[in-house]
C-alpha cells in the first residue's frame, strides 16, 4: 500500500514496512524504525533523530546507502538516498506478507474420525428429525 497522496509529488512508489535498520551520523549509529521505502528514500522512525539536512549513512541488513534528512517531524523523518536504489533491492528488504491465520478447510464427520459432541449438536439443529428414523 502506498502511504503517498498525489498532493506530495512522490517519483516513486514507496512500500510499506515495520522493520528495524540504522542510520550512521559521524560515526554514532542510531537504531530507527524502517516505516516504508522505495528507491528515492525512506520514512524512518527514533529518538534522537538528526537535524533536517544531515549527512547520514542508512543502514538495513546487507543494504548500506548514503542519505540525507530530508525532513524531520517529531519521531519520524523523511530520508532522501543520494543515490537510487534498484527497485529489485528494494523489494528484497520487503517481506512477504505471512497469512494471520492458517485455513482449515475440514468438514466434521467426513473423515475417518467419529463425530465430536459438539459436532453432532450442531448437526442436530440443523437436520430435521424424521419421524420414520428414530425421533
Amino acid at each position: 500500500m502506498d502511504e503517498s497522496s498525489p498532493t506530495q509529488n512522490r517519483r516513486t512508489r514507496r512500500s510499506n514496512v515495520l522493520l528495524s535498520a540504522s542510520i550512521e551520523l559521524s560515526g554514532a549509529s542510531l537504531s530507527v524504525k524502517l516505516r516504508n521505502l522505495s528507491s528515492q528514500g525512506a520514512l524512518i522512525e527514533g529518538d534522537k533523530l538528526p537535524v533536517e539536512g544531515s549527512e547520514v549513512i542508512f543502514r538495513k541488513a546487507d543494504l548500506s546507502l548514503a542519505g540525507r534528512i530530508a525532513w524531520v517531524e517529531g519521531k519520524r523523518a523523511g530520508l532522501a538516498f543520494c543515490e537510487p536504489l534498484h527497485p529489485d533491492l528494494v523489494m528484497r528488504h520487503i517481506p512477504t506478507p505471512r497469512p494471520r491465520v492458517q485455513p482449515d478447510f475440514r468438514r466434521p464427520g467426513l473423515s475417518s474420525q467419529p463425530l465430536s459432541a459438539e459436532d453432532m449438536r450442531v448437526g442436530e439443529c440443523w437436520l430435521p428429525r424424521s419421524p420414520y428414523i428414530g425421533g
